[in-house]
């Protein structure tokens, strides 16, 4: 986030965007592939990997995203091996984003397990949407709703 963003981490409390944005790329790819098993009737498999990622989502929701499985990965193998970023990120916003996935894909594996089926396609490929997006072009829906609903509160309250 940039201080136009409003969100202006320090150097304690920041974290490595590239960290959030390669979990999105694993993300992305494990969602394409409940899309391709619910599409290609395998819908058992589907629902159990929607459900895998609905707990990864709610794992960074409440640990934050730098506790996650993903980020802790890209921590221990990949940072080591690049340059330091260039500016820290709040992790606020990221953190927020993988809240919206818990509520997406989570909406998936409810729906799914009362045997409405095509709801676990559905959510994955809305979640493949997003993290598609920020992993291959750093823009995050998530972060960008939080940014919106925090401006919302601020003009609220004033």
């Amino acid at each position: 986030m940039t201080p136009e963003s409003g969100a202006v981490p320090t150097r304690r409390t920041g974290i490595d965007p590239r960290g959030p944005r390669f979990s999105a790329a694993i993300t992305s790819v494990l969602l394409l592939a409940v899309v391709v098993l619910a599409v290609g009737g395998l819908d058992p498999a589907a629902l159990v990997l929607l459900a895998l990622l609905a707990a990864l989502f709610a794992w960074a929701a409440i640990a934050g995203v730098a506790r996650h499985p993903f980020g802790l990965l890209y921590r221990a193998v990949v940072r080591p091996r690049l340059a330091p970023p260039a500016e820290l990120e709040d992790p606020r916003p990221p953190t927020f984003a993988q809240l919206v996935g818990l509520v997406v894909t989570g909406t998936g594996v409810l729906l799914g397990l009362f045997g409405i089926g095509v709801a676990v396609p559905i959510a994955a490929a809305a979640a493949f949407l997003a993290a598609f997006l920020n992993a291959a072009f750093g823009y995050c829906l998530g972060c960008r709703l939080y940014l919106l609903l925090v401006r919302a509160r601020v003009v609220r309250a004033a």
